[in-house]
């Protein structure tokens, strides 16, 4: 038997997937990538129908919802080929980028032929693909437990070159792309640079992310299409195509499997458990590309900002004598200023100020920072003697100047705060 993962890491595994996948969507939109943009969408939506198979189904394999998985198994269909076709839009745009053919300013009525023609691929392969596999749809619906609904494509030769070698080839053809660009990079570095700098929808680095995301295609994308075709031609026999009536009979009928019956079987443990993994590997390579970016950085700085706006917090604190910190609930404050006069008459003043300059409040307390150096009286004591050089005794202070030795040296000292802005 199989030892698969358990199902709640795949639940857990398949929302953070669907999560990050997500992040990058609005700038990618907001920078016309159509290619990027259906990766994400068509990577969002089987990750999400993942997800809730995998609560639903989650230790049972009953039928509650047949109209769900009647659902579920169609987007299952057309996302098997969906995000190669998203890859294949990406290869091909940057193939026309740097090709010489393509390699000049396009019109507004050009751009709008090529995002119809991504849209075509990544958008009307798959639907085509939902439309035929009905042909070779052998009964309704099957479930798994643990896994949920999943199609049926009944196991003849016309299932082939209508639904089992649609991935292999769709891979085989971005893999084309993929070279092609590799060579004309190769061939054209110097004039690609100059492109690179007048399009201001592509930068340099974002164009080097968007082709090794293509890349990726010519290395996993092909054996990985291989692999599946060679394991759904050992899952079971291939039946001789006789007819339409013949392959649908017995149409809606549901057949569901526990988990102790599909695990027993090597080959369609193996399948079934590569082709649900498969997008959560999409939407982590993709955010490994994209999630990190310089865009992605700006636009996390602007959704922090939003949030405290929303939140009304500032981040900084305004204090009495108008000092700003940062937001690390620090700040600084000056203490009321003591002052001592002993008469006008006696020709001398002694004066206290700024004997508290600077205190750090901090939340685990309150600490007094030495404004001199280790050991030095404070700098707010002074006394002034007249011009006529008579001697006049110094007064006694009414403040402690041995506490206030304690306080220059950095000693803890409790103190008061009058007001806080």
């Amino acid at each position: 038997m199989l030892q698969s993962p358990p199902n709640w890491i795949f639940s857990t595994c398949s929302f953070i997937g669907f999560t990050l996948v997500a992040i990058p969507f609005y700038w990618q939109l907001e920078y016309w990538n159509t290619g990027a943009c259906l990766y994400i969408g068509w990577t969002a939506i089987q990750l999400l129908n993942l997800f809730i198979n995998s609560i639903i189904w989650n230790g049972n394999a009953l039928n509650p919802a047949p109209i769900w998985c009647d659902i579920s198994s169609r987007v299952l269909v057309g996302s098997s080929v969906a995000i190669l076709a998203a890859s294949l839009c990406i290869n091909r745009r940057l193939y026309h980028m740097v090709s010489i053919k393509y390699a000049v300013k396009k019109s507004k009525a050009e751009r709008r032929r090529e995002m119809n023609t991504d849209l075509a691929i990544g958008l009307g392969i798959p639907l085509f693909q939902m439309c035929l596999q009905y042909i070779v749809e052998g009964h309704r619906f099957n479930i798994f437990e643990d896994i949920g609904c999943y199609p049926f494509t009944w196991n003849v030769t016309p299932a082939y070159p209508l639904v089992f070698c649609v991935p292999l080839l769709i891979s085989v053809i971005s893999a084309y792309y993929s070279i092609r660009t590799i060579r004309c990079v190769i061939k054209r570095r110097r004039e690609l640079s100059g492109f690179l700098s007048s399009n201001r929808n592509l930068t340099q680095h974002r164009y080097f992310r968007l082709m090794s995301l293509a890349g990726i295609e010519l290395l996993c994308g092909v054996p990985l299409s291989s692999w599946s075709l060679y394991l759904n031609i050992r899952s079971s026999p291939i039946q001789k195509w006789v007819s339409l009536a013949v392959t649908h009979y017995d149409f809606s009928r549901v057949d569901q499997f526990p988990s102790v019956l599909w695990k027993a079987h090597p080959t369609l443990a193996t399948s079934l458990e590569l082709s649900r993994w498969s997008p959560v590997f999409c939407a982590v390579v993709f955010f490994a590309f994209f999630g990190f970016a310089e865009e992605a950085r700006k636009h996390y700085d602007l959704l922090f900002s939003f949030i405290k706006r929303s939140t009304g917090w500032s981040g900084t604190a305004t204090l009495s004598n108008g000092a700003v910190e940062s937001s690390q609930f620090t700040c600084t404050v000056s203490m009321p200023r003591t002052m001592y006069d002993t008469g006008r008459n006696r020709g001398s003043s002694v004066s206290f100020s700024g004997i508290l300059d600077s205190i750090l409040v901090q939340d685990i307390g309150v600490r007094v920072l030495d404004e001199k150096a280790h050991g030095s009286l404070p700098s707010g004591l002074r006394v002034d003697v007249p011009e006529d050089g008579i001697s006049i005794p110094r007064p006694e202070p009414t403040v402690d100047l041995s506490l206030l030795q304690r306080l220059s040296t950095g000693s803890k000292y409790s103190c008061f705060i009058d007001k806080i802005v």
